[in-house]
């Protein structure tokens, strides 16, 4: 079974441009190596607020884990652990107790991370050291125990007999947490504006909107899915186009009724023209190349 994450860098200098992130992309390919489905990957500043947002973002998308990396230690702008406890539900200290534990393996200095984990509706999250050496250490002590808490998180019942729960709807991201987060971004300095495009289903047919064919039945809803690769290409190369300095995409999926969000993209640039011109040819791939669309009547 595949599961999709994130994964949170919190740095300072990070955020700022100033050191390169090294924990993130390192998390990253584990991740990807354990059959998991990276998602979302930010730099964030080590400030609660803005940790503790992006935090329920993603349990509000449905990403079903969240990685932290960095600011877990004792210094005053370390609070990913304040930040993950202001979100969480319920906490999970054991995988915080085994990641310790593998710590104190290797340095007695491993007692000091104060990262934590626990759950937020079907979202769990953990906090790993800033270190790259220290994340992958931590982050292999627990891995293998994840995919087992995951499916009794995604399903209902017991760890033996659990049965799958209804599909959960996903819900759309915040526009306004995404711009505060691009705005908090070393993008800033080169950006001039952003534009979001926010698709949603109609009632009205294709084929009465597109090919004018009044006697097209109403929709009452879509089914919608995305090849994940191609979406990440299509992101890449909005990326690389002249001027543009930010972009990012969320997309639903499965039976969606009428009203309900296809998908919110946000584009950032320098100047106007290119900004446009970026976020129509995104759409537009998104649309011709890496979504499946089927109304429903």
């Amino acid at each position: 079974m595949s599961f999709t994450a994130a994964v949170l860098t919190i740095s300072d200098k990070g955020a700022r441009g100033g050191r390169a992130d090294t924990s993130g992309p390192a998390i990253r390919e584990m991740l990807a190596r354990a059959g998991y489905e990276v998602v979302r990957h930010a730099v964030l500043p080590d400030e609660r607020a803005q940790i503790a947002g992006a935090l329920m973002d993603c349990a509000a998308e449905g990403v079903a884990l969240v990685l932290t990396t960095g600011g877990t230690g004792f210094s005053p702008r370390d609070v990913t652990p304040e930040a993950t406890r202001d979100v969480i539900e319920r906490e999970a200290p054991g995988l915080a107790e085994a990641m310790r534990a593998e710590s104190m393996k290797i340095t007695p200095r491993g007692c000091l991370s104060r990262g934590v984990a626990g759950i937020r509706g079907r979202t769990l999250i953990v906090n790993l050291p800033g270190s790259e050496r220290a994340a992958r250490e931590n982050l292999g002590a627990i891995l293998p125990a994840l995919e087992h808490g995951l499916q009794i998180l995604l399903s209902e019942g017991s760890a033996d007999c659990a049965t799958p729960a209804p599909p959960v709807r996903k819900a759309a991201p915040s526009a306004d947490a995404w711009l505060s987060e691009a705005k908090a971004s070393q993008a800033l300095a080169r950006t001039g504006m952003f534009l979001i495009h926010n698709g949603v289903v109609r009632e009205d047919a294709r084929a009465r909107v597109r090919d004018g064919d009044a006697d097209a039945r109403p929709v009452r809803g879509m089914l919608f899915s995305y090849d994940a690769e191609k979406v990440r290409g299509a992101v890449e190369a909005t990326r690389a186009l002249p001027g543009i300095s930010f972009v990012r995409v969320w997309l639903n999926e499965g039976e969606l009724a009428v009203g309900d969000d296809i998908m919110l993209v946000m584009v950032g640039g320098d100047i106007r023209p290119r900004v446009i011109d970026a976020l129509e040819r995104l759409v537009g791939r998104l649309k011709a190349e890496c979504v499946t669309e089927r109304e429903l009547y």
